[in-house]
């Protein structure tokens, strides 16, 4: 077990340097970004402890997909293997029984982490073989792929929206927007294929306004129904909430900029390190924005023009 667990290691350390993040930067910014959204999410509802731990088992229930699991199983022997898939199932859950404990939520962390380990008697699927229909088919392809792999978000966020509005917290509605946002925002990781882009047949500048367009519109109307409801309920907040959505517009279109600066390569280690510091201080986006459009622009016309 030892090596597998030595083999999973090393995969996420080479997922996170294709993804252009140093392990260094990464495993340092990534327990920041998630003690960060946790304590939001405790903040601003009362029922944050169960949306946290729906989270947890979300999160562990990748591990239970059937032909993984068949794989093992023809590994490691009966005790082995259910050994290493409690061990397995409780490290990914180890993040949430932490801030868990730390928020003095012992009986709640018990009853998770027991769920956790029952999840292991059982093997399901993750992935729903159905097509989904989605209204993004005439744009291809980031939304029409993202939604269908993150549908199951969208729920979520709606329904924290209704909690939002039921107990009269404008926070966690505005969280729920957000959670949309950065679930788009996702969308953009992926590279297509240079003849994808050639095919437009526009020039940089023009590709470039076809894509921001086609995000902003996709992403406003799958907030809009968080959006009126929050405008309906908390109108004095409005400009808050307004405030919120240019910012989730200016993320998606640093995204999309930073995605085509590189292109057809994957965006770099830089890029990433740029991109976590906007996290951080959103106001230098004022810089980000053009210089990932400067750059986009002279990689995009390398192709377009030919």
């Amino acid at each position: 077990m030892k090596e597998y667990f030595q083999l999973q290691f090393k995969m996420i350390n080479r997922k996170m340097i294709d993804f252009g993040i140093p392990l260094l930067i990464g495993y340092t910014l990534l327990p920041f970004v998630f003690i960060l959204l946790s304590n939001y999410l405790f903040e601003k509802t009362e029922f944050a402890h169960y949306v946290y731990g729906l989270f947890a088992l979300s999160f562990v229930s990748k591990l239970s997909e059937p032909k993984r699991n068949d794989f093992l199983k023809s590994i490691f022997n009966k005790g082995k293997y259910t050994n290493l898939r409690v061990i397995e199932n409780l490290t990914y859950c180890f993040p949430f029984t932490l801030f868990l404990i730390y928020k003095n939520l012992f009986a709640f962390t018990v009853i998770l982490n027991l769920f956790v380990i029952l999840i292991t008697i059982f093997n399901f699927s993750t992935n729903i073989n159905v097509t989904i229909p989605t209204p993004f088919g005439k744009k291809p392809f980031e939304f029409t792929v993202g939604f269908r792999k993150t549908f199951y978000v969208f729920p979520i966020a709606y329904f924290l929206t209704y909690i939002s509005v039921s107990v009269g917290n404008f926070n966690l509605g505005v969280f729920s927007m957000l959670l949309i946002g950065f679930t788009c925002f996702s969308y953009y990781s992926k590279i297509e294929n240079e003849y994808f882009v050639w095919n437009f047949n526009l020039s940089a500048k023009e590709f470039l306004i076809e894509k921001t367009k086609t995000c902003l519109i996709f992403f406003t109307l799958l907030s809009l129904p968080i959006i009126t409801a929050l405008s309906i309920s908390f109108f004095k907040e409005i400009d808050i909430l307004i405030v919120f959505l240019l910012l989730c517009y200016a993320y998606l279109t640093t995204i999309i900029f930073a995605k085509y600066s590189s292109f057809p390569n994957e965006m770099n280690m830089s890029q990433g390190i740029l991109i976590a510091i906007s996290f951080l201080f959103p106001p230098i986006l004022l810089i980000f924005i053009p210089l990932f459009y400067s750059k986009s622009i002279t990689k995009l016309n390398t192709i377009l023009n030919d």
